[in-house]
């Protein structure tokens, strides 16, 4: 099938730094226009990447029958209510994660969705970095054999965090903002996780910023198998520089053993008859980090939205879907949930007091 060029409208121009670097280095994607409420913002966006239009109203591009997607990196509390719009509008939606900072309201974006016929992925940019991919590629090619259990990791020093107002905004959360990369590949391999357990505390840090949310958690997981996911994070202590993961998975399997490792864009690899070896991509560096400090990585952003043409291209729905999404937040409820408790609960009973069967 022939590619297409999609035409795309950004809005949250904070975030949305990356996305407007990946489209304009894409040749699958054409900026339409991009919405922020920071006239300020707009302008440093529009010189920083030699853009002539902008607008202040979202209106003005979910009116414009020329904008085939819409993608929103706008602030968490405010992706349902942007979405729906969306879908109402008849575009196409790209999404941030968190998708949603919880399960009210899905029921009317699910309706919404299938008003409008058209599709949402979610931008779990984890999935769509180097070392990821490689080790995607030898998991779906059987290297691994049998899964029988995976480690993620999102461990990272982010007291920075807390000097953004965002921090201070009601909904925020350390799990919905952070840990939720590390969610998102565990639920990547154990699609049908059942039952979470864990802990967390808030330490005394979040707590002189005035946030009683958990900054350090750890979960343990089962699937309807009982494959076994281990999932931590950790964002207000200082990090081994060199020695924490980032953001890291490890797949464990009876033919074989998989790391890959964000940070370093290394991937280490053990597979029944092969020597164990170390894979470095130190070289796509400048593809994946383009702005100072590394604080933005558009080359996974770049991957996802060309990897959500190719879907758009084949009419194909693209993973994570708004489907997908809702059942990693039902997984994040059960982990919340757990918390308060201190007992295991069932994903599948948080998913029936919303009454998504």
């Amino acid at each position: 099938m022939e590619k297409q060029t999609y035409r795309l409208g950004v809005i949250g121009l904070g975030e949305g730094r990356s996305i407007l670097s990946a489209a304009q280095q894409s040749d699958r994607f054409e900026i339409a226009n991009m919405c922020d409420l920071n006239e300020e913002m707009c302008k440093e966006r529009a010189e920083e990447f030699g853009l002539t239009r902008y607008t202040l109203n979202y209106d003005d591009m979910l009116n414009d029958p020329d904008i085939d997607v819409i993608a929103i990196y706008t602030p968490d509390q405010l992706h349902a209510r942007h979405i729906k719009q969306a879908f109402e509008a008849g575009k196409h939606v790209i999404v941030t994660k968190p998708m949603l900072v919880n399960l009210e309201g899905v029921h009317e974006l699910l309706a919404a969705s299938r008003a409008s016929g058209k599709q949402l992925f979610v931008g779990q940019s984890s999935r769509f970095f180097e070392p990821m991919l490689h080790q995607r590629e030898d998991y779906l090619a059987g290297k691994h054999g049998d899964l029988e259990a995976i480690e993620t990791y999102y461990i990272s020093d982010s007291r920075w965090f807390l000097e953004r107002s965002w921090s201070k905004q009601s909904g925020f959360s350390w799990m919905y903002n952070f840990m939720i990369h590390a969610v998102d590949l565990a639920a990547w391999y154990l699609p049908s996780i059942e039952e979470v357990f864990g802990y967390g505390r808030s330490s005394s840090t979040n707590s002189a910023h005035g946030l009683t949310v958990p900054d350090t958690m750890r979960f343990l997981m089962k699937d309807a198998e009982g494959r076994i996911a281990q999932v931590s994070g950790s964002y207000t202590t200082p990090a081994l520089r060199g020695i924490d993961p980032g953001i890291s998975c490890t797949l464990r399997g009876t033919n074989g053993t998989s790391r890959a490792v964000y940070s370093k864009l290394e991937y280490y690899t053990k597979f029944q008859g092969e020597k164990s070896a170390v894979h470095s991509y130190q070289d796509k560096r400048p593809y994946y980090f383009r702005f100072e400090g590394e604080s933005h990585h558009a080359g996974e952003y770049q991957n996802y939205i060309e990897y959500f043409a190719t879907c758009l291209d084949q009419g194909e729905t693209p993973k994570p879907d708004l489907h997908e999404g809702i059942r990693t937040l039902a997984v994040m409820a059960a982990m919340e949930r757990s918390m308060e408790t201190g007992l295991p609960v069932r994903v599948a009973d948080i998913l029936k007091e919303h009454e998504l069967h």
